[in-house]
């Protein structure tokens, strides 16, 4: 959420920094929207005042036995009283009717983030790895004989419907070393924090990292109120709501595996085939949160610890910087890695590695309270994915597949395996 003193001492700035999101200028009715907000709030404290003096007055007649001034100024007091409750309801409905408003506008780009109106805008700053080159025609993970009814869709179809999968055999420990694998990598090599958290949570964690209002209509939510994560950033990320940290306590990094939910509202006809969009998914998540100076170091060290897992496993990559146009709703800044898919003959993304100064614990009303005094400061966040758990298995799949159909998988991976080294027919050899 953007800072409201900040839009008053700079409209033209916030101005320019939306019309960098194609957005058009928005200043103007946010101003008008504060001041009102704030006309109505002195109106309140001065009727409040005026109250209060009132009732002073009350007590004097009363001790001078002026039974006539006395049931005069009662009187008043009560008008003045049944005066003063409209005011502050007014001025309550015009601070919320504010919040809400800028609850609606998107963070800010920082200035290097590029110009552009879509994903034609992204700019490709690092490659890693070499792409495989095959003397036989590359297959989608879904098509390789290696997987055969290990990935069952039609049994995911008929529990679940479109967008699901079952996960069997030497098909799923993949899947699960590969969770495995990350979590170790981040908490033993990058000092990472583990947690197990909720995947059900009030709306308000899902207001707080920016998910509510604008985008109820990509998540799930329950019959009584609660609502599905599309990822643990919304839960890591609230551990600092309504709280005030000591810096002592920052940078504090964590990480989480978690079951993910997305509705994929507006992907009709979309990546249909195979795992590589569903409705259920797994992610290791990362977050940190730190002081609003760290944030852009921080953005490229989550982004490192991201790209870690891709070249332990040896699969190619590339990171890009989002455009302002395909940057997300609460992002300064965007990095994803787009992982190699010989099967599209494509990259595509498996991690988005996000700072987002202190939008969102504007939001979530989370602070810091500086070492050297002062007044709590907002926290800055960052969230990543380190990384997506099903596309990772794609990219291993696809990346270590062999002519006879089996898949050779990454060495790192043995040890969570038992020792096997190869997919063959959805059993692990």
């Amino acid at each position: 959420m953007h800072d409201i003193r900040a839009i008053r001492d700079n409209p033209a700035q916030f101005d320019a920094d939306l019309a960098r999101r194609s957005l058009p200028p928005l200043s103007a009715e946010v101003l008008a929207l504060d001041e009102r907000r704030r006309a109505a709030i002195l109106a309140a404290e001065t009727a409040q005042a005026a109250q209060n003096a009132a009732a002073k007055e009350v007590g004097a007649a009363k001790a001078k036995g002026d039974e006539a001034e006395f049931e005069r100024l009662r009187a008043l007091v009560a008008e003045k009283k049944s005066e003063v409750a409209a005011m502050q309801a007014e001025a309550g409905r015009l601070d919320a009717e504010l919040r809400d408003r800028l609850m609606l506008i998107p963070n800010a780009p920082l200035p290097e983030v590029p110009e552009g109106a879509d994903e034609a805008g992204n700019v490709e700053v690092k490659r890693w790895g070499t792409i495989p080159s095959f003397a036989f025609k590359a297959l989608e993970h879904y098509q390789l004989s290696a997987v055969a009814k290990a990935m069952d869709f039609e049994t995911a179809a008929k529990l679940s419907g479109a967008r699901f999968v079952v996960l069997r055999a030497g098909v799923a420990r993949v899947h699960r070393a590969l969770a495995q694998f990350m979590l170790d990598l981040h908490v033993d090599s990058h000092g990472l924090t583990e947690a197990i958290t909720p995947v059900l949570v009030r709306a308000e964690a899902m207001l707080g990292t920016g998910q509510l209002p604008k985008f109820a209509e990509d998540s799930y939510a329950t019959t009584d109120g609660w609502w599905m994560i599309p990822t643990a950033e919304v839960t890591l990320t609230n551990f600092i709501a309504n709280e005030i940290w000591d810096e002592a306590a920052l940078p504090c990094r964590m990480t989480a595996h978690t079951n993910c939910f997305r509705s994929e509202a507006g992907s009709a006809g979309k990546d249909t085939a195979g795992m590589l969009r569903q409705h259920q998914f797994e992610k290791v998540e990362m977050v940190t949160i730190c002081r609003p100076e760290d944030a852009l170091a921080e953005h490229e060290r989550m982004t490192g610890c991201a790209e870690a897992v891709l070249e332990a496993l040896g699969l190619p990559y590339r990171r890009i910087v989002l455009c302002t146009g395909d940057m997300g709703f609460g992002s300064q800044k965007t990095y994803d890695l787009e992982v190699w898919l010989p099967g599209q003959n494509c990259f595509r993304e498996i991690s988005s590695v996000s700072t987002c100064g202190q939008f969102q614990s504007r939001r979530m009303n989370g602070r810091y309270k500086p070492a050297a005094g002062g007044k709590p400061d907002f926290v800055a966040t960052l969230n990543g994915s380190g990384l997506a758990v099903g596309r990772c298995l794609i990219a291993v799949l696809e990346n270590g597949q062999q002519e006879d159909g089996s898949v050779t998988l990454p060495a790192v991976l043995h040890p969570y395996l038992g020792g096997k080294t190869r997919l063959v027919n959805g059993a692990l050899v």
